[in-house]
């Protein structure tokens, strides 16, 4: 099978590289700075392209059996500092979703060039696309949100619904909070804990829908392979936690105490509109994933937890 991916420098995107790369599939990563990447799988290469255009790699849509878009700005951001500290600036919320649009358009445009079309197209998104839900349970069917992250995902998964229309396949994935053994955010959730400090987030009543990295993969892989999955499919955990119910996982399995809430007013203050990350989560199942018969390796949280810790 050959694989054209954007965005497999990133977190889900190297981890989808990897297991592509094991089962000996020819992997092709597009990157603006290929010469950059290094430690490439074998059976992987990177090309160049400009993130916006389809100009200098749209050859290579012709004949794929797949491409995956993962394009676009970090939305936390990078680091703990940036995380914390780099506020969404009016610039910085432009970025975030022009990268996501000019991605989509740049994959269009291959697509509507080549002889051979691919034969399905994976466009990643997020459930944040249903918004500020509380306790609302939020299926694929469901209509999006009228917050920011919610408005970038509706552009997101928006970019390359014209494909669609030229009778390729395509599958849109409402990803959730990925849990990886390093970097990510379960990293940071973590440190408080590991310093003693750790506890619930606001009021901890928010839902944390989390996915393991390696579930995030697989059922990836496994929506390339379904002929019947078309639309919208959220890419979270069966199991799904409260933020409350995180910060006493986290203390049993670290064993350490979960006793020093941090209040919604500290955290608006520090992080600002970012603070909806963190503040607000969805109740997001993955009934569509579920109903074709997909099975995840890591369902419960704490299993999960000790999994990429160990």
């Amino acid at each position: 099978m050959r694989v054209v991916m954007t965005g497999g420098s990133g977190l889900i995107g190297s981890a989808l590289v990897r297991s592509l790369a094991a089962d000996g599939h020819d992997v092709i990563v597009l990157s603006r700075s290929p010469g950059l990447i290094t430690g490439l799988p074998g059976g992987v290469r990177a090309e160049r392209w400009d993130g916006k255009t389809a100009e200098g790699w749209a050859a290579l849509a012709d004949g794929a059996d797949a491409i995956v878009n993962l394009a676009g700005e970090s939305i936390a951001g990078s680091g703990i500092l940036e995380i914390l500290f780099a506020h969404w600036t009016a610039a910085r919320k432009r970025a975030i979703r022009d990268s996501r649009r000019d991605a989509g358009l740049a994959i269009v445009d291959a697509v509507q060039r080549a002889k051979h079309k691919p034969k399905v197209v994976i466009q990643s998104s997020a459930v944040g696309y249903y918004g500020v839900t509380r306790d609302a349970r939020c299926a694929e069917a469901d209509a999006p949100g009228s917050d920011y992250l919610a408005s970038v995902c509706v552009d997101w998964e928006s970019s390359t619904a014209p494909i669609e229309a030229m009778g390729v396949r395509r599958v849109i994935t409402r990803t959730g909070v990925v849990q990886t053994p390093s970097g990510g955010i379960l990293s940071m959730l973590l440190l408080p804990y590991r310093l003693f400090v750790g506890g619930r987030l606001g009021s901890g009543r928010q839902w944390y829908p989390w996915i393991h990295i390696e579930d995030e993969v697989n059922a990836i892989r496994f929506l390339i392979d379904q002929p019947q999955a078309r639309g919208p499919f959220n890419l979270t955990a069966p199991h799904q936690l409260r933020n409350s119910e995180v910060a006493t996982v986290i203390a049993r399995t670290l064993r350490r105490p979960a006793w020093l809430p941090i209040p919604g007013f500290a955290l608006r203050m520090v992080l600002g509109e970012k603070s909806i990350l963190v503040l607000e989560g969805q109740l997001a199942p993955p009934d569509r994933l579920l109903s074709l018969g997909f099975v995840f390796r890591h369902p419960q949280f704490e299993g999960a937890l000790r999994d990429l810790l160990a």
